[in-house]
């Protein structure tokens, strides 16, 4: 599991330099809205479950991505994303910082150009996952 978590991290990472990395709820239904064929992996960051604003539009994104056969992850541990991606630590504490920096709950990877083995290794633990009947499966990122 723990190798799971970095092939993630290394992905999101890559993803990002490359400039393959959608950070945000709004902007990922944008991009999801408009060209779904690019993407190839859905990650969807939540600490706090008891937000239902949040879990209505984790059942949008993964209703369609199903339907677009697009890979998704759920992920705990957004403070480690934060300092992952050089997010501020105030990302997730006030809607206006979350539209000026981006929100994490929703990233979308399309067509990293490198670093293939790590999305194939989330790949794989996404599939064996659904084949023990976790359909969205689930990964917590420890604090390093």
């Amino acid at each position: 599991m723990q190798s799971v978590g970095r092939a993630l991290e290394e992905l999101l990472v890559t993803a990002q330099k490359q400039d393959c990395l959608t950070i945000g709820i709004y902007e990922s239904a944008k991009l999801l809205n408009a060209d779904p064929d690019s993407v190839v992996l859905c990650v969807l960051v939540a600490d706090d479950t008891d937000d239902v604003a949040l879990q209505i539009h984790f059942t949008l994104l993964q209703s369609f991505c199903c339907d677009s056969d697009i890979t998704i992850l759920r992920v705990s541990g957004v403070h480690r994303l934060q300092r992952l991606l050089g997010q501020p630590h105030a990302v997730m504490e006030t809607s206006r910082t979350q539209e000026e920096h981006g929100d994490l709950h929703c990233m979308l990877v399309t067509n990293p150009q490198a670093d293939h083995c790590w999305l194939q290794e989330v790949g794989t633990f996404c599939q064996e996952s659904r084949r023990l009947d976790q359909w969205v499966p689930e990964l917590v990122l420890q604090e390093r």
